[in-house]
Parts: C-alpha cells; structure tokens; sequence
C-alpha cells in the first residue's frame, strides 16, 4: 500500500514538474520571441491639425497623410498607440467626458479607414505627474501592458517634447514632423507626414 501511495505521488510531482517548466518555457517565448511592434503618435499636430486645445469635433481636422502613414505600419504589423499630453484637462479648458468622446470621434474615423488605434493614453496633467511628455510614463505603461520591444518601434511627434520622452523611454526609431528643427543625432526630421511615409517606403 505504501508502495502504491509512493507511485502516485512522484508521478503526481513529475506532472508538477512538467507544467510549472512549461508555464516558465511559454513565458520566455513571450517575452524573448513574441513582443509587440509598436507605433506611437502623438495627436494634436501629427493625427490631427494642432489648433491649441482642440476639444470638439466640429474643430478636429485630420492631418494630411495620417491614415496612410498608420496603413502602412499596420501591414508591418504593427500595434498603434496614442500618447497625447492634454494638459486643457487640467486647465479647465474642457473635461474628461469631452475627451473621451473626442477620442470617440477619432478611433471611429481610424475604423471607417480600417486602421485600429490599440489604445490612447493621455496625460491629463499640468505638473507634478510621470507621465507628462517629456517624462516617458505613457510609453512606459504602454510598453509593460503590451510588451512592447521598443527597438523595434518607432514614436512620431511634432514637438521636442515628444522626442525627449522617446528617447527616456528608450524607443529606438524617433521622427520629428517640424520644419522648423534639422536632424539630431538622436531623431530625423520632417516637414510633413506624407515626406516622412516616402522616407520609409524607401528605405523599406
């Protein structure tokens, strides 16, 4: 009888065994075979004409060569995020609800175009916060709930603030849509989205 117990037992733990190694071994190939690609924009000024606090629909235009700059990275495969400071929360200029139903507007736009936005992450802050651009807290958290491989993702942005938070986060590939800065050694820059998309297909 003892004898019996012991067989169970041990093959009970070789099961054990097994799974908790497997469970270790899928985790692995997660994190070392399978992280996310991943493009980040930032909003008003590269998705959309920037027209300082843009909270309405009746006043969101959307940049020329948007939608088929996010076509062509959602082909590569490419996740797309939004990481956008909107600091008129804070300043009183609108609220919460009138944002969300802004980024309403926009993902339902993206849709009509085929293109899915993953997720929009906003700094509603003034000061005082990590993830006020910049600091690269949105990219952080962005990059932990989708485990993202940074050096393989790129961050487009229209303001140095933009590339500084890139280049805390450690995001490899940064561009800059502003004509009014020339290249770092750190980012490229250009003059509008349509040149940059050229720049890529070429370089592809």
């Amino acid at each position: 009888m003892f004898l019996i117990i012991c067989f169970f037992y041990l093959k009970s733990l070789k099961k054990l065994f097994y799974l908790i190694n497997y469970k270790i071994l899928k985790k692995i190939h997660y994190n070392f075979f399978m992280k996310t690609k991943a493009l980040f924009l930032d909003r008003d000024g590269i998705i959309n004409v920037d027209k300082k606090y843009v909270h309405k629909i009746s006043d969101f235009e959307f940049c020329d060569g948007i939608f088929e700059l996010c076509e062509f990275f959602q082909k590569q495969n490419f996740l797309i995020f939004i990481a956008t400071n909107q600091s008129g929360i804070a300043r009183a200029y609108y609220n919460e609800k009138d944002f969300e139903i802004l980024s309403s507007y926009m993902l339902g736009e993206f849709l009509k175009k085929g293109i899915k936005i993953e997720k929009i992450y906003h700094c509603p802050h003034l000061e005082n916060c990590e993830c006020r651009k910049p600091k690269p807290g949105m990219l952080l958290k962005a990059q932990k709930e989708f485990n993202i491989d940074f050096s393989q993702s790129f961050f487009i942005g229209d303001n140095l603030s933009d590339m500084q938070a890139g280049i805390n986060a450690g995001i490899k590939n940064l561009f800059l849509i502003n004509e009014n800065y020339n290249d770092d050694k750190n980012y490229k820059v250009f003059k509008n989205l349509k040149e940059l998309l050229y720049y890529l297909k070429d370089r592809k």
